[in-house]
């Protein structure tokens, strides 16, 4: 007989305790291995330490919500698909999700054949994804470049930098919001997350390093910018 294939793992992240017990009784009826977070906060902690082939991804939730979740998910270079459900249906609204990191999106109330049918999908998508060799994700300006998979950077001096894995999300969340302004609360829901709030001056420090690594004349900056009672800012 041939081996049977290893189930596949699914996180499901939901605030209400009557839906999240359906679905995962649902999706354990169709063979799934199914964990459960009840807030963000907790889902965070549950992907530090364990590898998931999807998170469905409820989006209003108390404290962290799913967009949140999600945008962090995607700053630590975690490539697990998310399928987002909201009762949220505009077009605005998906969009933003899509835009945050979502692979998929999907309105409450919905069809319980449905859902399956993208969750089966999504994984098998994944699957196949993860059978082609990687290429890494990298960012190059002014003669850097960062390897974000690596946690490493190339300067312009030639040094190689071991970046930590706070320094590569927050070099992240900067880089993809290029020439615009990221908010200290941004920065610490995203990057430290609601449990341990650093003050200014780390998120300076940090910025301060930046400047050393990648800029030719680190007390003239061209790419990071502090932004005075706003934030900070990567200019391309």
């Amino acid at each position: 007989m041939p081996a049977e294939l290893p189930k596949a793992n699914i996180l499901v992240v939901e605030d209400e305790e009557n839906f999240q017990e359906a679905l995962k009784l649902n999706l354990e009826m169709e063979g799934y291995e199914v964990t459960c977070a009840s807030d963000g906060a907790i889902a965070l902690d549950i992907l530090e330490n364990a590898y998931f082939d999807l998170i469905i991804l409820d989006v209003m939730m108390p404290e962290i919500d799913g967009i949140a979740v999600a945008e962090t998910v995607r700053l630590q270079n975690n490539d697990v698909p998310i399928l987002m459900l909201s009762a949220k249906s505009s077009s605005a609204d998906r969009v933003l999700g899509l835009k945050k990191g979502a692979d998929d999106y999907l309105v409450k109330p919905f069809n319980l054949e449905e859902l399956l049918l993208r969750i089966k999908k999504l994984i098998e998508k994944n699957s196949r994804l993860h059978q082609q060799p990687s290429s890494g994700s990298s960012f190059s300006f002014g003669g850097n470049v960062i390897d974000f998979k690596a946690q490493t950077g190339f300067t312009h001096r030639g040094e190689t930098i071991a970046l930590t894995k706070k320094e590569s999300m927050l070099i992240k969340l900067l880089v993809d919001n290029k020439n615009e302004v990221v908010s200290r609360e941004r920065i610490l829901q995203t990057v430290w997350g609601y449990q341990v709030f650093p003050n200014t001056r780390t998120i300076d420090n940090f910025v301060l390093n930046f400047r050393k690594y990648f800029e030719v004349n680190p007390r003239q900056p061209v790419f990071f910018h502090s932004v005075r009672g706003v934030g900070y800012k990567f200019t391309a």
